[in-house]
Order: C-alpha cells, then structure tokens, then sequence
C-alpha cells in the first residue's frame, strides 16, 4: 500500500505546489510579511470553514472544501518557512526561491508521514475526513497555544511538528475525498 500512498500524495502535493506557484505570479511572495499567528489563524479559518460545511445542511457560498485543504497545506508550508526565516518587513525572496523553500516543507511533511505510514500501518485509510478535520483543528490550537507561550514547551513537539502534521492530515483527506 506504501506505494499507492507515495502516488498519490505526490500527486496531491503537485497539485498544491502548482497553486502555489501561481499564486507566486499573481501576488508575489506578499505572505512574507505574515507573522507566524497570522498565518495560524489562516489556517484556522480555512479548516473551520470546512467543519461547518461538514456539519451544515445549506452552503451558501459555492465552494468546496477541496479547496480548503489546499489552502490549509500551502499555508502552513509558508508557515514552517516563516519559522525558518523569521519575519521580513517587505517580501523578500523570488517566486522561484519561494517555491524551493515551499517544496523542502513538503518534502519534510512526506519524509515524516512515510516513517509514521510504516508505523501505523496506513491507519489514516481508516479513519473519516471528518475526524481528520478536528484533528487538524485541534493542532491548530495547540500551535495557538504555544504561540502564546511565545514558542516554549515543556515536554510537547514544537510548532513545526504541529504544522507538519496538519500538511499530511490535510494531504489525507483530499487522497480520501478523491477516491470517493
């Protein structure tokens, strides 16, 4: 099953990169002036948007929740690349460097779920993209959390490990939504 799941998260994860790279083109690297909260409460907004359609009877806005957990894995790729080069005053990097550091996030995010895949034995197949979703919501306050206790913890993963997790559960969800 390894390589069913290495298919098909590259192929979900060059579907994102492609977005991004457009998204490159039409705004510029403007999210460098984000700060790492900003970019946490995007991601929030975006996978909480997707728990009230999933509980919701009537949508009002014509939009999927694909979309969404795109959403939700580019920005925290942008997330973990804040992280590493702080925040800058005035977008800063090329499109095309941007765009390297997005793909060495998701590459990271890939390496982490392939050894956690073989350990848990392709659990996430199991599970609901709905169960993914809280989970996802519930490192997002964790992140919050941390943030707030300006990026200190006692014995817990730090806000990478957190943003990682969210980009494979994200990349999980829309592996399950496109086999439906």
């Amino acid at each position: 099953m390894m390589k069913d799941t290495t298919t098909q998260y590259q192929a979900v994860v060059a579907q994102c990169r492609d977005i991004f790279d457009k998204k490159m083109k039409d705004y510029g690297v403007a999210w460098r002036i984000l700060r790492t909260p900003s970019l946490t409460d995007q991601i929030f907004i975006k996978a909480n948007r997707i728990r009230s359609l999933q509980t919701k009877a009537e949508r009002l806005v014509n939009e999927g929740i694909e979309s969404e957990f795109v959403g939700i894995i580019n920005y925290s790729a942008m997330a973990i690349i804040q992280l590493r080069l702080g925040v800058s005053e005035h977008p800063d990097l090329t499109p095309e460097r941007a765009s390297e550091l997005h793909n060495q996030a998701i590459q990271e995010a890939f390496d982490l779920m392939s050894r956690k895949n073989h350990d848990y034995d392709e659990a996430w197949r199991s599970m609901r993209v709905s169960s993914m979703t809280d989970l996802i919501l519930m490192k997002l306050l964790r992140i919050k959390q941390i943030e707030d206790n300006d990026g200190n913890t006692i014995v817990s993963e730090g806000l990478d490990a957190n943003y990682y997790d969210i980009i494979n559960y994200a990349v999980f969800c829309l592996i399950l939504l496109s086999e439906k």
